[in-house]
């Protein structure tokens, strides 16, 4: 993919699938590392699924033969020089505490670095298309942090979608602008 945020989108759809309540998406930047971490309370998957999930030859989906999301995301992380990690656990094996991280770190200064992309039309496209979903999502560097929780905005919004065109627009605004106070 030509961008993390697309591996993003293809990660987080894992997780929709999985029945997650809550998705939270972090990337920190230090020392030339950027480390994108995705935790979900889906239904985890067992230590069978886990040991095949970076085979492309390996999906849950039944509308196509193979899996590209995971190994691509981990293609993108080692051609850095980065990892892909992968911890799971499955509602079967614990009924409350169950879900997936999906860690990938990367090598910034690496010449085959991945863009991060553009997070805000991410977020929006995450609102848009699953909005019961609660997502927290964390973007830190040495000079600047920028996030967002739905669950901080539910308790403002009361009834009010998070899909609702006019609180995407704010969502747009509000991430953009913390964004913009970026250094170059």
């Amino acid at each position: 993919m030509k961008e993390l945020s697309l591996n993003i989108l293809d990660i987080t759809q894992n997780s929709v699938t999985a029945g997650a309540t809550l998705i939270e998406i972090a990337l920190v930047e230090e020392d030339g590392v950027l480390t994108l971490t995705i935790t979900d309370n889906g239904c985890g998957m067992s230590r069978e699924t886990l040991k095949t999930v970076t085979d492309p030859f390996y999906t849950t989906r039944t509308t196509r033969k193979v899996g590209m999301g995971i190994p691509l995301l981990q293609l993108a992380a080692e051609q850095t020089g980065g990892t892909l990690q992968i911890t799971s656990v499955a509602a079967a094996d614990d009924p409350l505490q169950h879900g997936t991280v999906v860690r990938a770190t990367f090598d910034t200064r690496h010449i085959d670095m991945t863009p991060v992309g553009d997070m805000v039309a991410t977020i929006e496209t995450l609102l848009q298309g699953h909005p019961e979903i609660d997502y927290v999502f964390t973007h830190k560097t040495s000079d600047f942090t920028v996030e967002m929780d739905t669950r901080q905005m539910r308790a403002v919004l009361g009834d009010v979608a998070l899909n609702a065109p006019d609180v995407l627009i704010w969502v747009r605004g509000y991430l953009s602008e913390q964004y913009e106070h970026l250094p170059e």
